[in-house]
């Protein structure tokens, strides 16, 4: 299994709009950060996690060219605004590609993108099957689980697929959903800045000392702001937790 990170920025992304914010970069390109979507491949299967407002390019430079299934987080814009990116796959594949959520993210994608829904559907819009998914999965050589967890007032979904767990814009893990996370090999999880505590996002270290709570060989954070500097905070953070950066690519053995 390969997971790539096609995007690891907050909801405005790093720098964001306007360049505000572009002097706390020291020129590292893994300072500068898109929107959070993660794709993974296997022999047999490509998907990818989320499509924010730069899928597109994430794409394009990450020579992503085949999307069999999407799983979306939750229905904020910075991980649904892409979904019209995905029009060319579907022309191309010649098929309609599921995109699985929760119930309430389904609903919010269907009212947001009506044009792509129901009798009025405009002609060429983008094709996805909207899938509510609630329990565990399988899909060709992947087994996929959701992980519910708490962004806030927002209910979100993670997910493990083998062997990889990817929780992006939490707060908290409930206690029900830990057991399902337990036993894999690499998590992803959100953490935005070192302080000060946050009120819908794990800072920094609460992400770390959820990464040792769960017993996890490698954890990545992602969703850092434009004041987490790459290099400096993998020197404060122990080996087994390290920042992610956009197009890093893990492979995981095993899947």
């Amino acid at each position: 299994m390969q997971l790539t990170f096609l995007g690891t920025g907050t909801s405005m992304g790093v720098p964001i709009a306007g360049g505000f914010g572009k002097e706390n970069l020291d020129g590292d390109p893994r300072n500068v950060r898109w929107r959070c979507s993660a794709w993974i491949k296997t022999d047999q299967s490509s998907i990818v996690i989320d499509t924010g407002p730069e899928f597109r390019l994430q794409t394009i430079r990450s020579g992503l060219s085949q999307i069999d299934l999407v799983l979306v987080t939750h229905e904020h814009m910075d991980h649904i605004a892409g979904l019209d990116d995905l029009r060319p796959f579907c022309y191309k594949q010649e098929q309609t590609i599921p995109v699985y959520g929760s119930k309430t993210c389904l609903n919010a994608i269907r009212r947001r993108f009506d044009y792509m829904f129901g009798p009025n559907r405009y002609p060429g819009a983008t094709s996805i099957d909207l899938q509510e998914i609630t329990d565990t999965i399988t899909f060709r050589d992947l087994e996929i689980t959701p992980l519910p967890a708490i962004h806030g007032k927002v209910n979100v979904l993670g997910y493990r697929v083998n062997d990889v767990a990817y929780l992006t814009d939490v707060k908290r893990i409930p206690e029900k959903t830990k057991p399902l996370i337990r036993g894999a090999k690499v998590m992803v999880l959100s953490g935005l800045r070192w302080k000060p505590e946050h009120p819908t996002h794990m800072t920094i270290p609460e992400a770390r000392a959820t990464a040792d709570e769960l017993g996890i060989p490698k954890t990545y954070l992602i969703h850092m702001n434009s004041y987490v500097n790459h290099e400096e905070t993998n020197k404060r953070l122990p080996d087994h937790v390290r920042l992610a950066y956009d197009q890093l690519t893990v492979k995981i053995s095993g899947n």
